[in-house]
């Protein structure tokens, strides 16, 4: 009677065995959520899209469709423009700087008037 008492209790629940195939799968998962996350922080290192997220940066980035329809987008502060350009409203505007040259080699030479 006595041995019974000494004998180590079997676990008879429904907990998961390490046979159960699920396991994996979940495993497969959790590396792909921490391999995008880590794909995410590198773009935005690199591309330092970070400048987008700040509330004091300026940045602008020209746009250039397929068909040549040019897009301005400005950032100032925490305000967005977005301008879409066209000849009729680019036409006349500035003034004559200098001029451009493009050599035989690639390379192009500005010369101011």
């Amino acid at each position: 009677m006595v041995m019974r008492y000494l004998k180590p209790k079997q676990n008879r629940g429904t907990g998961f065995s390490d046979n159960d195939p699920m396991s994996g799968v979940a495993n497969l998962f959790d590396l792909g959520l921490v391999f995008i996350v880590g794909l995410l922080i590198a773009l935005f290192g690199a591309y330092h899209i970070e400048d987008l997220l700040s509330q004091t940066s300026e940045l602008t980035i020209v746009k250039k469709s397929a068909d040549g329809q040019m897009e301005i987008i400005s950032k100032k502060g925490k305000t967005i423009d977005a301008v879409k350009v066209t000849k009729e409203k680019a036409k006349g505007k500035g003034e004559r700087l200098g001029t451009a040259y493009k050599l035989a080699n690639g390379s192009m030479i500005y010369i101011p008037d």
